[in-house]
């Protein structure tokens, strides 16, 4: 029996790398991240996150995510589904999409072709979005920004707009709204994830 793939997507901010450790925790599930689950996926993640990269192209950025993408796909994901486990990611390649097909510009589709070439077809089953306005997300970080994070507020509503418009469109995406408190919003999520995947 092949494992289910859930992935927690959100602006910066919402609380997805907390509510991605309670849900592999709750599901005795393999945890992992995009970008950085990998080794080298984590020397990709040094690259497009550090604040002093300010002149990395979009392109360029878009192609190191794919790359970043491809080796967790090859490396993570499909051993452990094919294994049989389940597997609970903070991002996955609709990341890419709405980050850089909405928040950059560059178009959903075209990065779309990209990202589904990079994994190979291996998208997650289920896809929770957190959402949050970003000036409330803002107002959560409590480290330095990193170099994604330094944006502007339209692009932090653009990738906004991009996830609404992806869970509206999608059967296999579930939205939970992140303003809630910790226990609310895993709550939450373990609830659609029963509803959805029977998990």
């Amino acid at each position: 029996m092949s494992g289910r793939y859930i992935a927690l997507e959100g602006g910066d901010g919402c609380g997805k790398s907390t509510q991605t450790a309670r849900l592999a925790a709750a599901l005795d599930a393999v945890v992992t991240r995009e970008p950085g689950g990998t080794r080298v996926g984590a020397m990709i993640r040094a690259i497009v996150l550090n604040p002093a990269n300010t002149d990395l192209a979009d392109r360029a950025e878009a192609l190191l995510y794919a790359a970043d993408r491809a080796q967790h796909a090859a490396e993570v994901l499909r051993p452990a589904l094919t294994a049989g486990r389940h597997v609970v990611s903070d991002r996955s390649a609709w990341s890419s999409i709405v980050y850089q097909g909405h928040g950059r510009g560059m178009g959903p589709e075209d990065v779309r072709g990209l990202s589904d070439w990079a994994v190979e077809g291996c998208w997650p089953d289920l896809v929770v979005l957190l959402d949050v306005d970003p000036a409330v997300a803002a107002l959560r970080r409590s480290r330095e920004r990193d170099r994604l994070e330094q944006v502007d507020g339209a692009f932090s509503e653009r990738v906004r707009a991009g996830y609404l418009a992806l869970a509206q469109a999608r059967a296999e995406w579930v939205v939970v709204d992140a303003a809630e408190d910790e226990e609310t919003v895993a709550a939450a999520v373990r609830a659609a994830v029963a509803e959805r995947l029977g998990l």
